[in-house]
């Protein structure tokens, strides 16, 4: 009997033994998969790169045409409007300026108006719209091109891009701040400049916000701290020139924070799905394939700087032959043209 019970005991242990190795292989090769399922789109191309214009470039008037000429989109508007409880597609038309301009309005708007440019061209060269092998955001784009790559769905487009606007907006009221275009300086002048405008207003808060191109950064912080980096960026740095920008605050610095947890709670709420085509992200210039990362890095877009440059050095890098820019103005355009004059984008225009 005691035989017995030894033996036992042994073949116990030895089961154990053999059972711990595989319990840990087999949360290795979980984690392991895990990790990986956002790495699905580290070789991808950006032959034909879609790309999506961001705040700032509405205007009075976008979509009037296009919706006559283009059934899907006019249906677009018409499924926003019903979501915003208001008709988008009258302010987008006929204004007032000042409403349309206003961040709780113009963000879904160049949401819808983007989308709209989708349609346009689904419907005059359905082979061109079928042919992006990625696509790309300037800050609010990156919703637009989201959507267009089928991780988010129309209806959930508008949904967030309402709420972030409206969190933006409260999160902007709450301090005086703003954002001040720098012109012909570098990033590292940009930031020399940012540090004397601190130190010169007496502590006050502000930094680069949007990497846009060489020569062209935007700031934000405190309307003190703009105001003095307007005062001194050009005969104390060589700037070309800085233009206060139209926008209700501080957008992509710490000054949003407030908005970000308004912005979890309607991303909770939403399926984001693995996208069909990489989605470069504005937080870290990569593209991702695992949806709660995407989520994640949504929700932190708003505290953090637009890496736009970075962005077409990596478009630029990765087999480029042409761009689409989908939505109102041409911003995302002449930036490109900025990085390679001889870069081939096409504007489907609303």
């Amino acid at each position: 009997m005691y035989t017995m019970r030894i033996s036992m005991l042994l073949c116990l242990a030895t089961t154990a033994r053999a059972f711990v190795p595989s319990a840990l292989r087999y949360s290795a090769r979980s984690m392991s998969s895990l990790a990986a399922s956002d790495n699905d789109f580290d070789d991808f191309t950006s032959k034909t790169a879609f790309m999506f214009p961001g705040q700032g470039a509405q205007f009075v008037g976008m979509c009037a045409e296009t919706v006559k000429e283009v059934p899907a989109a006019a249906k677009l508007f018409e499924t926003a409007s019903k979501i915003l409880g208001y008709d988008l597609l009258e302010v987008c038309t006929a204004g007032p300026k000042e409403k349309l301009d206003s961040t709780v309005v113009s963000q879904p708007a160049i949401f819808v108006a983007s989308m709209a440019a989708v349609e346009k061209l689904k419907q005059e060269d359905p082979e061109a719209a079928a042919s992006a092998t990625c696509a790309m955001g300037l800050s609010l784009g990156e919703y637009s091109a989201l959507c267009f790559a089928g991780a988010i769905s129309f209806e959930d487009g508008v949904k967030i891009t309402k709420a972030r606007g409206e969190a933006m907006q409260a999160a902007s009221d709450a301090v005086d701040t703003g954002m001040v275009s720098v012109i012909g300086l570098a990033s590292d002048k940009v930031k020399e400049l940012c540090a004397a405008a601190v130190e010169k207003s007496g502590g006050e808060s502000i930094q680069i916000a949007n990497y846009l191109c060489n020569g062209n950064y935007a700031v934000s912080g405190t309307s003190k701290a703009c105001d003095t980096v307007a005062e001194i960026a050009k005969p104390d740095f060589g700037a070309r020139m800085t233009v206060k920008l139209a926008v209700a605050g501080a957008f992509h610095t710490s000054f949003m924070q407030p908005a970000v947890k308004s912005l979890e709670d309607i991303l909770g709420e939403v399926t984001i799905n693995k996208p069909r085509i990489p989605v470069i992200s504005n937080v870290d210039a990569k593209p991702h394939s695992d949806p709660d990362t995407i989520k994640k890095l949504l929700a932190t877009q708003v505290t953090s700087p637009v890496l736009w440059e970075n962005t077409m050095d990596l478009m630029l890098s990765k087999g480029f032959e042409k761009a689409y820019e989908l939505g109102p103005g041409k911003v995302t355009a002449g930036i490109l043209k900025r990085f390679s004059k001889t870069a081939e984008c096409i504007n489907v225009e609303v």
